[in-house]
């Protein structure tokens, strides 16, 4: 039976960690500001911002918040971005996904300086990591690998699939492993032979975007698995990609849904906040 990664329990620990060092910081005169951006009210959004908000409080940085109404404009998006880049004081800039139909989230996502691109969807911030020079990483696969490092996963050389091609997880989750040495496999829906694939990983890690689509015959035995998605059934229970009663039984570690890595997205996000305040250093 695996152990379980706890999630919640690994991201209280580095939001712990952050609020020493912006303490630090604040000590040096240096203060820290995210600027939250969200067009329309979705309720998923709405409660990630929220979510936000409160980590940024608890972490001593403050938050600056801007509700916008789902009819705003592209152009008018645009435009407030043009002024949190020029603002001293905002040294984040969060632009909550997904945007309204008449917005290209792209265009916005460019719109974003690098230097304020806490996010890590900046294509400046992909080529840095790309490359291995500094820059923001994505929250979620930067999440992961802190779930395998405090877990005493060892990355080094282990054979690492990942299921799922997406710009947000799955491609820098593929550069992140590879900068850890691991051996790594992108598959996704034009994959032929998945399961036996998947039967190869010693790391395998899920964001495909359906409910319990990886069942325990995908799974080697003694694997780490990794569960990115997140679903939400008819009663409000949430699963993820994995079929977890039966990869449980596999593997020797495995994420849960929810607990695993959702908190680790946030904790990810506050350290990109820090790093921020610091000029881009760790």
């Amino acid at each position: 039976m695996a152990e379980i990664i706890d999630g919640k329990k690994i991201s209280a620990e580095i939001k712990e960690e952050l609020k020493e060092k912006v303490a630090s910081l604040k000590s040096q005169g240096i203060e820290g500001c995210l600027a939250v951006v969200q067009v329309g009210d979705d309720p998923a959004s709405c409660v990630y911002v929220r979510n936000k908000k409160k980590a940024c409080e608890y972490i001593g940085i403050k938050s600056k918040s801007y509700e916008l109404p789902a009819e705003t404009t592209q152009e008018e998006l645009l435009k407030l971005i043009g002024q949190l880049n020029e603002d001293a004081s905002v040294n984040g800039i969060l632009v909550q996904l997904p945007l309204p139909s008449h917005i290209d989230e792209k265009t916005i996502i460019n719109g974003i300086s690098p230097k304020k691109d806490v996010d890590g969807f900046h294509p400046e911030s992909v080529g840095s990591l790309t490359i291995g020079q500094p820059g923001f990483v994505s929250c979620t696969p930067a999440g992961i690998i802190e779930l395998l490092k405090r877990s005493h996963v060892n990355i080094d050389g282990k054979n690492c699939v990942i299921v799922g091609r997406s710009n947000i997880v799955g491609k820098p989750m593929a550069l992140l492993m590879l900068r850890e040495n691991a051996t790594v496999t992108i598959t996704h829906s034009h994959t032929k032979n998945l399961q036996d694939i998947c039967k190869t990983a010693d790391i395998l890690i899920v964001a495909i975007g359906k409910n319990k689509f990886i069942t325990g015959d995908y799974i080697k035995e003694g694997a780490v698995v990794i569960d990115v998605g997140i679903h939400r059934d008819e009663n409000n229970k949430l699963s993820g990609d994995v079929k977890f009663d039966e990869a449980e039984k596999k593997a020797s570690l495995i994420t849960p849904v929810p607990g695993g890595v959702g908190p680790m997205t946030i904790a990810m996000l506050m350290y990109n906040c820090v790093k921020a305040m610091t000029g881009m250093k760790d």
